[in-house]
């Protein structure tokens, strides 16, 4: 059994350390850890919350194709900066926008990845994880992974690329977590 990921990153900046965790997520898939299939879905093309697009319980064409990417998946790969302690604004967006009736969030399992300066990302993803549980998006507890990216070793090259081995190791470590997760609420284990 092969489980659907969307992976998703709140940075739409092309050099971004948090896309380079999701292109690290996706190759890992190929090889890393059997049995997970990511799909990067970006977000940019959704246009801000306004309810006011919304035509007689239907969506945009761009918001009802994320919408359903969502809801095809098994489980959902977030990549989240941090900004300003919380989670980017394109992300909240994509969140707010899947949520809407009917939200697609409901019962997926998650895990979440961040790389940044101090704390690695980890407020934005408590931040995240406090929106989840009204999303009922059901999160990975451990292992959590905030690494540090401008601390030594060099953990990213100047496009974004994931080029440290151990922090391969780290994320590798949190798609086996999301799959065994992902089973287990699927009844699978």
């Amino acid at each position: 059994m092969v489980i659907k990921v969307v992976a998703l990153s709140g940075s739409l900046r092309k050099g971004s350390y948090n896309k380079g965790l999701i292109r690290s997520a996706v190759e890992l898939s190929k090889g890393g850890v059997e049995g997970i299939e990511i799909e990067y879905v970006d977000i940019s093309p959704l246009p801000l919350l306004n309810t006011d697009l919304e035509q007689e319980g239907t969506f945009p064409a761009e918001i009802e194709a994320f919408r359903q990417k969502i809801l095809g998946a098994d489980s959902i790969l977030f990549a989240s900066p941090e900004y300003n302690f919380s989670v980017a604004a394109p992300l909240k967006n994509a969140l707010d926008w899947a949520s809407r009736p009917p939200n697609v969030w409901a019962g997926k399992p998650a895990a979440i990845v961040s790389a940044g300066g101090g704390f690695g990302g980890g407020l934005a993803q408590f931040h995240l994880r406090q929106v989840g549980v009204f999303l009922d998006l059901h999160f990975i507890n451990k292992p959590m992974f905030t690494p540090n990216a401008f601390q030594p070793p060099a953990k990213f090259n100047s496009d974004g690329d994931l080029i440290d081995e151990g922090t391969k190791e780290k994320l590798k470590a949190v798609l086996v977590s999301l799959k065994a997760f992902t089973l287990q609420l699927q009844g699978n284990n």
